[in-house]
């Protein structure tokens, strides 16, 4: 049960924190998606994401800046194995599934429903 509230409550704070940085500020939702994929970007480089996922699980796995986790990551563990080519290997062997999935979910969503142009 420890282990449900710790995500609850880690993804609740990242969500609120989010809002307030929204309501607070001129920049919009892009902005602040861009800015968590960065943050994990930047945590997974200095080691923090992995810790920050032992401790919270899902509720740190869950948000936008789980991609930049797995961008960097694929990143680096390929950039280790095969050098410079890893560097651009990496992001489309970690990400592709994710990537992939949204698009076709945005591409059945879109379908079944009437989206704004």
């Amino acid at each position: 049960m420890g282990n449900y509230l710790t995500a609850f409550f880690v993804g609740g704070l990242i969500c609120a924190l989010g809002q307030i940085f929204l309501d607070n500020t001129k920049y919009t939702p892009a902005h602040l998606l861009v800015g968590l994929v960065i943050l994990g970007s930047i945590f997974t480089g200095l080691g923090w994401y992995d810790k920050l996922i032992k401790f919270a699980g899902a509720g740190i796995t869950v948000p936008v800046s789980n991609f930049g986790y797995v961008l960097t990551k694929g990143v680096l563990m390929e950039a280790q194995k095969d050098g410079l080519l890893g560097l651009f290997k990496g992001v489309f062997k970690m990400a592709s599934a994710g990537v992939s999935a949204s698009v076709i979910i945005a591409f059945f969503i879109a379908s079944l429903f009437n989206p704004r142009v």
